[in-house]
């Protein structure tokens, strides 16, 4: 499949205006701050978007109306993932991001150090750097296979563009090219999705032709029936408290998006920035995934459509429908709009990856572990460096996963489950607690993740959102009382444990009591929404 001159001209100008535009925010690069949080000057509003462009993968806007529209016991039933997300951010603005402001910290691995010690520090970095660099290097082969299909041109031009023009824009241009171009980014594949459904209902000849034609049974929401210990992961009880854990770890424990909030000009704006993310994240969702029941009814229209999608193992590949869709419908000069759209969920995700890599491997690595010392110009060009190096190694991670990119693409939920709720629990217990020690955390960090691997083995008709909060319980109770006989240096404790009645009256200007209630009341109205479906 080939595309059009001028959809190529669209595409070429886009790339290319995202290195001028981290040539123009570069300007004034003095040191690390500004760098790796922009100077924290940023407002609330471009790091929410750009938090949601991170979030927003080109396997949800691929794999999500796949879901909805073709797979067996798909549907609107995802939903139920976002529930959750209202009331992490309650969590978040009251416990982990106050604090974390307080120590003025870039990675936020340092709080475990002044919390535990340097081991606890490394582990969990290290940690992180694994599993983020081995999942872009999958995010970056997926989009890279289906731009090849799309395009016309091959993988390994796919992946070397994505990674090169993602690479110079980040290392030039740090955190602010990552938030402006992610702003950019998620205003273009908003646009694309938006014009896929007026056209997708077009063709089916109107709105109420559209609901019709789709299955009736894939409306279907809601599932309280179940309660996700009988193989069933698409239950109400295990996708609501599960996501409760899993979103509190990603966005509370997560390098990648944690740096971006601490980015912010104050701990208010920080907390803005979350309460935007509660509100705005389920309408996204419920955009992308209402795509998918606009391709469902296309296709029952016309279920000649499908012998156009490529095989996969015998089996059309339906993630592949939308941007097939797009290249047979859309007019020339669209079609590069969309393919803009694909590539920027992709770059959105790799150019935070790869700046938070670069973050914690020159501050817990090579500053805190290594205890090496660097002027303000030789850190920044270092972090420059680093930047570059870590966009190299994700882009050439993407060339040797093929083989085993689709168990990995499938399961990578499920790798996630794993260790996020083990490593959630190692901040609550050195934020929750007094007597939690460095030991005590990475002990009880192994045994959740073991628990969990236990799970997924010997019991698999256990569902694996509950894998979060189950690895956060192990993890914090283990740890607990392995501390419970060792000491605390009660003079290092009293800089690190958060008491957030007393502590918080410091750090806000706005009384956050009214949107907290703002945020648990949409999460209620958008479960009744789902409810009614």
């Amino acid at each position: 499949m080939q595309l059009h001159n001028f959809d190529w001209f669209i595409i070429i100008a886009y790339l290319i205006g995202m290195i001028a535009l981290s040539i123009y925010l570069s300007r004034g690069q003095k040191n690390k701050d500004d760098y790796y949080l922009g100077g924290n000057d940023t407002g609330a509003w471009p790091i929410a978007i750009s938090t949601m462009a991170t979030q927003c993968s080109t396997n949800s806007i691929l794999g999500a109306p796949a879901f909805v529209a073709f797979s067996v016991g798909g549907g609107l039933v995802w939903l139920q993932y976002e529930l959750a997300v209202p009331f992490a951010m309650i969590f978040l603005m009251i416990f982990l991001l106050p604090l974390y402001r307080r120590l003025g910290i870039i990675s936020v691995y340092a709080y475990l150090e002044r919390r535990f010690d340097k081991n606890t520090r490394l582990t969990l970095s290290l940690l992180f750097q694994f599993i983020r660099a081995f999942a872009t290097g999958v995010t970056v082969y997926g989009i890279s296979i289906v731009i090849s299909y799309c395009t016309g041109i091959s993988f390994t031009m796919a992946v070397v563009l994505l990674g090169i023009i993602t690479i110079i824009y980040d290392s030039i241009g740090g955190m602010k090219a990552v938030i402006y171009s992610d702003v950019i980014q998620m205003v273009v594949l908003y646009a694309a999705i938006f014009m896929t459904i007026i056209i997708a209902i077009s063709i089916c000849g109107g709105f109420s032709e559209t609901i019709a034609a789709f299955d009736s049974t894939r409306f279907k929401a809601f599932n309280i029936k179940s309660h996700g210990f009988d193989s069933n992961p698409f239950a109400f009880l295990p996708m609501f408290i599960g996501g409760f854990f899993l979103y509190i770890s990603y966005y509370g424990c997560d390098q990648s998006q944690v740096q971006r909030e601490l980015s912010t000009k104050s701990v208010d704006d920080t907390n803005f920035a979350l309460f935007l993310n509660g509100i705005l994240r389920f309408p996204l969702v419920i955009t992308y995934c209402f795509l998918g029941v606009c391709i469902g009814a296309y296709v029952t229209k016309h279920p000649e459509f499908i012998n156009l999608l490529p095989l996969e193992n015998g089996k059309p590949n339906f993630n592949l429908s939308v941007p097939i869709f797009v290249i047979k419908y859309f007019p020339i000069g669209a079609v590069g709009l969309v393919m803009v759209g694909l590539f920027s969920a992709a770059m959105s995700s790799l150019d935070s990856t790869i700046n938070s890599l670069s973050a914690t491997t020159m501050q817990d690595v090579f500053k805190s572990f290594m205890g090496k010392e660097f002027s303000e110009k030789q850190e920044l060009y270092m972090s420059k460096a680093l930047t570059v190096f870590w966009g190299t190694v994700c882009t050439i991670f993407a060339f040797y996963v093929g083989n085993i990119s689709d168990s990995i693409i499938e399961s990578m939920n499920k790798i996630g489950s794993l260790a996020n709720g083990p490593i959630l629990g190692v901040f609550l217990l050195g934020i929750l607690t007094k007597k939690a020690t460095g030991p005590g955390a990475i002990t009880g960090l192994v045994l959740g993740f073991i628990t969990n691997t236990i799970f997924w083995i010997y019991v698999p008709s256990v569902s694996w959102p509950w894998w979060n909060m189950i690895g956060c319980v192990i993890c914090f109770a283990f740890g607990y009382l392995i501390s419970m006989s060792a000491k605390i240096d009660k003079e290092k404790l009293q800089y690190t444990y958060y008491n957030f009645r007393e502590d918080s009256k410091d750090d806000f200007k706005i009384d956050w009591r009214k949107y907290y209630y703002i945020l648990a009341g949409w999460g209620v109205i958008i479960t009744v929404i789902c409810v009614a479906l």
